[in-house]
């Protein structure tokens, strides 16, 4: 390999390795280049239930209630640790609920998480959507929110048929959950973005995507060019323009 494309490489992992978060409501895709090789699948599969182990931003709400209603001692870190799950079992027999300690649609209502409790019940009510489950289509959702919640409707549905081109594309993961936790694929998964949670529109955006609509015309790759840092990506066929993203193959 002669000495200018190997700088030209290194320069483009530099770029990934150095790839800053971006603002609320703009997003900054990191989007890798397909290897065909690549163990990057995760086993993480996304679930909008809360349970010992999880983490994000509801978990932190559920914490921050349930240390002013005097269940729980501990910080408030967004991390369902023992202590955690001690203050939900307590919580949940006070209120007359199961007590498993783990936090479903019957224990947001009651805690008063109102946005949670219906995003877990969008999730559940559309069932199975084009072959993926409600877990894959919430998933898809809170990506769909996190990197593109400023975006026009028709470029949110762009960002999920994006996700969805590359789950049948051979050089990617074959799942959601694989595609979206791929190393350095996406910048919302890297500032912890994906945590937020999805509203209604993103579940609407997902659910049409999954049901066959792609406004990106194929693409397996959308940026910002504005804040994008990975040189090779502007190398990329332009297929369209939605909104501040460009969409390409």
């Amino acid at each position: 390999m002669k000495k200018s494309i190997k700088r030209r490489y290194l320069f483009a992992a530099v770029a990934l390795a150095i790839a800053l978060p971006v603002a609320v409501g703009v997003s900054a895709t990191v989007s890798v280049a397909p290897n065909p090789t690549s163990t990057a699948t995760t086993d993480a599969v996304f679930t909008a239930i809360l349970r010992q182990g999880s983490k994000g931003s509801e978990v932190k709400e559920m914490q921050r209630r349930l240390k002013q209603w005097g269940y729980y001692k501990g910080s408030v870190d967004g991390i369902f640790g023992s202590g955690t799950r001690a203050a939900v079992i307590a919580f949940q027999k006070k209120n007359g609920l199961t007590a498993d300690g783990v936090v479903g649609k019957a224990t947001y209502k009651a805690l008063g998480m109102t946005d949670a409790y219906n995003a877990l019940d969008n999730a559940v009510s559309s069932g199975s959507v084009g072959g993926f489950s409600s877990s894959d289509v919430y998933l898809l959702a809170r990506t769909i929110y996190a990197e593109g919640r400023g975006e026009p409707y028709v470029g949110q549905v762009a960002i999920g048929a994006v996700v969805l081109n590359r789950v049948r594309h051979s050089a990617f993961p074959n799942t959601i959950s694989g595609v979206v936790y791929q190393k350095h694929a996406f910048t919302a998964v890297s500032d912890g973005q994906i945590n937020l949670t999805p509203n209604e529109t993103a579940m609407r955006a997902a659910r049409d995507a999954i049901n066959g609509w792609d406004p990106s015309g194929g693409a397996i790759y959308y940026y910002n060019p504005a804040v994008a840092t990975s040189a090779w990506i502007f190398d990329r066929q332009t297929v369209t323009v939605i909104g501040k993203h460009v969409f390409a193959i």
